[in-house]
């Protein structure tokens, strides 16, 4: 295991911070993993998973099982693991700017087509290794200006040239799930199976330049561009894993996960060894573009009847809403038939708030598909 330190821009004197990652198997092995965790510093069950992942790497490397390089970073987010403001953690968005800390990586698509349009060649292999070379390049040039903007930085560095990208997330009171696109899907479809991930959301652009889209991206857009003259294969595929909900931290769990990582990986190849049987998937992917998010039309006291994990019929309540006041109380119901994966912490809901989204088997929005 190489061990290394990435110091972030210091905002102020005396607050610098880093970014640490850990490096098992050859550097020049049979391709690249990258595996975060804790992007959104209140999602935790993924660093837990993280740190049983890294004991069981440096088994495996012992071991000499390693085929690829697998970069692990435990601690995505330095930045926003400090967020606490009166014994409330604030991990999503940066306080100083109000952004999001998985939006917003930077696009460089136009940028590597420019610079690899001249050198493109009838070789898929060798266009793959001049893109991703170019791409190295240009994140090496851009210079940071902010604390927040050398972080996304340095990920974006770190992860680049992976072939495979997977970022630990949760959701506040939820079942197990992830994000990815339909072009990756036969190959983390597999993945579903092992972690057992009861909704699987597919969108080539759901908008916000997230962490896992900021690489897919780059691959389909200069497909797009040139793939009609040049064979351009996808050079790294990413999901975003939503490990349950934020209070799901615990040993059993991360070793449950953790050991599904590890499955996978040896499915994929990157692990030698045999592979264990792939268990059955529990729900088909579905489309982003067909997730209901659920909002109220009134505020007041929530109250759910309906449970992550839950298959809904189009117009089945979800919960109601309590005005404990006038005794007022409001049902309010999904609209689309689908699979209840992810529900609000919050107990007392504003009108307009989002409580819960359902995922259903047919597109209907468009446009920026993601939570704020």
């Amino acid at each position: 295991m190489r061990h290394q330190m990435h110091d972030l821009l210091a905002p102020l004197p005396g607050t610098a911070r880093q970014i640490h990652s850990f490096h098992f198997g050859l550097q020049k092995g049979q391709g690249k993993i990258y595996i975060q965790s804790s992007l959104h510093a209140d999602e935790l069950p993924g660093m837990l998973v993280a740190w049983h992942l890294k004991q069981r790497l440096t088994e495996l490397e012992a071991a000499g099982r390693l085929r690829s390089e697998i970069v692990l970073v435990p601690v995505a987010n330095p930045v926003g693991l400090e967020q606490v403001l009166m014994d409330v953690p604030l991990g999503r968005y940066e306080l100083e700017s109000g952004q999001n800390f998985n939006r917003w990586f930077v696009d460089l698509s136009e940028e590597i087509g420019n610079d690899v349009a001249e050198r493109l060649g009838d070789d898929p292999r060798q266009n793959l290794e001049l893109i991703r070379a170019s791409l190295r390049t240009a994140l090496g040039r851009q210079t940071p200006a902010t604390q927040l903007q050398s972080q996304r930085l340095t990920l974006q560095r770190l992860a680049c040239d992976a072939d495979m990208v997977l970022d630990l997330h949760c959701d506040f009171e939820a079942v197990t799930h992830l994000y990815t696109t339909p072009e990756a899907w036969p190959q983390v479809e597999p993945l579903a199976r092992c972690i057992g991930s009861q909704a699987s959301l597919l969108a080539t652009d759901s908008g916000g330049q997230s962490f896992d889209e900021c690489f897919t991206l780059l691959w389909w857009q200069l497909q797009e561009r040139f793939g009609e003259r040049f064979d351009i294969p996808p050079g790294s595929f990413s999901v975003t894993v939503e490990l349950r909900g934020q209070g799901d931290v615990s040993h059993p769990l991360a070793e449950q996960d953790s050991q599904a990582l590890i499955d996978y990986l040896t499915h994929f190849g990157a692990i030698a060894g045999e592979p264990a049987p792939l268990p059955p998937l529990p729900f088909p992917a579905t489309p982003l573009a067909g997730v209901e998010p659920v909002a109220t039309p009134v505020g007041g006291l929530l109250v759910f009847t309906a449970t992550p994990g839950q298959y809904l019929e189009a117009g089945q309540r979800i919960a109601d809403i309590i005005d404990p006041i006038t005794d007022r109380v409001t049902p309010v119901h999904c609209t689309v038939a689908g699979l209840l994966y992810a529900r609000s912490l919050r107990r007392m809901a504003t009108a307009g708030m989002v409580i819960a989204h359902v995922a259903g088997a047919e597109a209907y929005r468009s446009g920026y598909l993601l939570s704020p």
